[in-house]
């Protein structure tokens, strides 16, 4: 394949290092603008940061708080450079070779291990559909009264059906606007009278316990931080922003897809920091408020809306339903489309949120099927903080092996070609990989 993409690039020219120098500066500025016009701003790893803090993640950091107190802050930090690393990965992988990631797994190692793969990530996905209906539903059960066993229907095909009927990048113009409210957790930190010295050094000098509660809990922040669907779905973006721009990986230069590759890089260092500013102040508003309380058991929407109440009083309710609404309504498309990309990759159907229904009628039956088995999980009558943090656990367990087919394709010039990363990236890749097994085989011998 890339031999075929080499045929059709022109010929390298010698320029003076000066005159390269501004004409890399010039492509990166044009890749990067490019490469954020379809989504209103927002590139790829932008929307995929702020869907990384979803109900599951905001619930995980809130019952790590109030279970842990401060103690597990410090995983904030190490899990930043984890996740730049991971989703650099991917939307390299996606840029450079014009596919997504399932697609690029099956040319790679066979499509008879595309579907273990493929089981993997729809069993996360589906646990992780269900439990963020659910917090959609006990969100809205809060600020209505409408009781949410009731709501996680009519909410699961509302949003099948706008996936299907709405162009995602407008969607997300609005639904971004949403998402901001997790940021009322800063605010809140500050007015909940935390332990700042306390929360200092529990951010910088790593402690944990090693029983199941204390491996659990690294499991579920890890889960819902660096989750398979993330994977899938930066890579089939990358794939679809290419496309809205009119170029793809066998017609444009040396110089495009390296300005391309730059600007996706910063895409991700600026989505993934600020879902992690909201992993930490989610944390420390949790456990300075329902940890310092003695209330370590969170199992309802409105125990965990308690965690604002320094900061909203009564409007606590409304700040926690509004941001578990927002990202939601983000995450519950984001997680049917990753799966709607896998499944269409296995089978070689045409996919993609800009086709339309008629033009890729499997890629959209995927996605409606996800969430109506999402659906089906939440009645389970699991409570819903509980099921969110079960969702970050299955992530954690699926995301190891995930990863390892990642870093070998990374490492894979017939797939990367001159792409291939640096040993710093190649490096963080694995050390997140290792980091990865080896919390999810603790969690089993606990267990």
């Amino acid at each position: 394949m890339l031999a075929r993409m080499r045929a059709k690039r022109p010929n390298g020219v010698t320029h003076h290092p000066g005159e390269t120098v501004r004409r890399d500066l010039r492509v990166l500025i044009r890749a990067s603008r490019e490469a954020r016009k379809g989504a209103g701003g927002l590139g790829p790893g932008l929307i995929t940061g702020v869907a990384d803090d979803d109900p599951s993640g905001i619930s995980t950091y809130t019952i790590t708080g109030a279970a842990h107190g401060y103690s597990l802050l410090w995983t904030s930090l190490a899990t930043l450079p984890m996740n730049v690393a991971v989703q650099t990965l991917c939307a390299r992988l996606g840029i450079v070779s014009g596919r997504g990631l399932a697609a690029v797994t099956a040319e790679r190692f066979g499509r008879r291990a595309l579907w273990p793969l493929v089981a993997m990530l729809l069993v996360a996905n589906i646990v992780n559909i269900g439990a963020d209906l659910g917090a959609i539903a006990a969100a809205v059960d809060l600020l209505t009264g409408i009781p949410a066993g009731w709501l996680v229907i009519p909410i699961g095909a509302g949003l099948a059906l706008m996936e299907v009927v709405v162009p995602y990048p407008a969607l997300a113009r609005v639904l971004k606007l949403l998402t901001l409210v997790i940021f009322a957790y800063v605010m809140g930190a500050f007015v909940s009278n935390p332990d700042w010295g306390a929360a200092a050094k529990a951010t910088v000098v790593p402690r944990m316990t090693f029983d199941r509660d204390g491996i659990t809990a690294i499991v579920a922040i890890l889960g819902t931080t660096i989750s398979p669907y993330l994977f899938f779905w930066q890579a089939s973006e990358e794939v679809e922003e290419e496309a809205r721009i009119g170029i793809s990986p066998a017609t444009a230069t040396r110089e495009r897809l390296h300005g391309l590759v730059r600007a996706s890089h910063w895409d991700v260092v600026t989505g993934m920091a600020m879902a992690n500013v909201g992993f930490y102040f989610v944390v420390l508003t949790s456990a300075a408020t329902l940890g310092a309380s003695g209330q370590h058991h969170v199992e309802t929407a409105a125990e965990a809306a308690e965690a604002l109440r320094p900061l909203a009083g009564s409007g606590a309710t409304v700040l926690f339903a509004a941001g578990i609404i927002g990202t939601g309504l983000l995450a519950v498309p984001v997680l049917a489309g990753s799966a709607g990309y896998a499944v269409a990759e296995l089978f070689g159907w045409r996919e993609g949120l800009n086709e339309s229904l008629r033009r890729a009628p499997q890629f959209y039956a995927v996605i409606a099927l996800s969430t109506l088995l999402g659906i089906a999980i939440n009645l389970s009558g699991l409570p819903e903080m509980r099921a969110l943090y079960l969702a970050a656990i299955v992530n954690g367990v699926t995301a190891p092996i995930v990863l390892a087919f990642i870093m070998f394709a990374a490492h894979d010039r017939r797939v990367l070609g001159e792409f291939v990363p640096g040993p710093w990236l190649l490096g963080a890749g694995w050390l997140t990989t290792a980091a990865m097994a080896a919390a999810a085989i603790a969690l089993v011998v606990t267990l």
